[in-house]
């Protein structure tokens, strides 16, 4: 008998305790407490700590309540000028109302990612269908982020979360449109090239047509000064055979006959049909000639 009892005993502790930790729920500072009973919610407002439930009627779904990241796929937008942009983005979310986040999602992050991710699209595709690609791509990309942000948050009220950011990693084109981009970027450069080369062209011939133009001034200069230093020696020289023929007019022409004989016979295969008595061979003539 008193091993009967003591069996017993042993027997309703251990219900007692298991009926007793059951009863008892632990929640984390970094968690999220729903109490449900048989699926309605009965209690959302649980600080971190130690709580209480009735077994088996009731249960408690936890959460986490820190910032979560849901990191989309890349999604096609069409901007004002009805050209495509493929966008790379990311959201960081947190759970604010976690009765509504329940009645929403069940608790499920596969459900919430969808419904989110839907929510941050329809954001997107807002404010990328209000800007031109160059507005999107390098002009206003910080502001477009902030109001992504603002309308994320709005549109995720119903789903009881909190979006805190929506980021833009990477904002690309379809492969058709990068190729007309990039046509068009060859033709720009290839069109400032040949600008450029006309440009270039023009002042090589200002320069070639100046360097011409120098050279000759430069020339004509040169030869108007060799001229006149010409002509003054001429008239120096000139001046000089006048006052030498004024000193001895019969030695000054014997002089100039013989230095034009000279130059005549010099190569000694000269000849010259004259008339014997031509003035040319005066100084050849008889003694008393001369």
């Amino acid at each position: 008998m008193n091993s009967a009892k003591g069996m017993l005993a042993i027997v309703i502790l251990a219900v007692a305790g298991l009926i007793g930790s059951s009863s008892l729920f632990i929640v984390q500072e970094q968690q999220l407490a729903l109490l449900l009973r048989l699926g309605e919610i009965v209690d959302a407002d649980f600080k971190p700590g130690l709580h209480f439930k009735i077994p088996v009627i009731q249960d408690v779904q936890k959460f986490d309540k820190r910032i979560q990241t849901l990191d989309a796929p890349p999604e096609q937008f069409l901007t004002v000028e009805k050209k495509f942009v493929v966008v790379n983005s990311y959201a960081k979310w947190r759970i604010s109302d976690v009765a509504q986040y329940f009645r929403s999602t069940r608790g499920n992050m596969d459900t919430t990612s969808r419904l989110l991710s839907a929510r941050i699209n329809a954001a997107l595709r807002d404010e990328f269908g209000k800007r031109t690609v160059q507005e999107v791509v390098s002009g206003e990309r910080a502001e477009i982020m902030a109001t992504l942000a603002k309308e994320a948050n709005e549109n995720a009220a119903d789903l009881g979360v909190e979006v805190v950011d929506v980021r833009i990693k990477q904002i690309d084109f379809n492969e058709n449109i990068s190729e007309n981009i990039y046509e068009r970027m060859r033709t720009e450069r290839q069109r400032v090239a040949a600008e450029l080369r006309a440009q270039g062209a023009e002042e090589a011939e200002k320069i070639q047509a100046d360097a011409d133009r120098q050279r000759i001034e430069i020339v004509s200069k040169a030869y108007r000064d060799a001229e006149l230093l010409r002509g003054e020696g001429d008239a120096k020289a000139a001046e000089i055979y006048a006052q030498a023929f004024e000193q001895n007019a019969d030695f000054y022409a014997f002089w100039r006959s013989l230095t034009a004989y000279r130059d005549v016979f010099e190569g000694g295969g000269s000849m010259m049909v004259l008339d014997p008595d031509s003035e040319f061979f005066r100084f050849f003539g008889s003694e008393r000639q001369r």
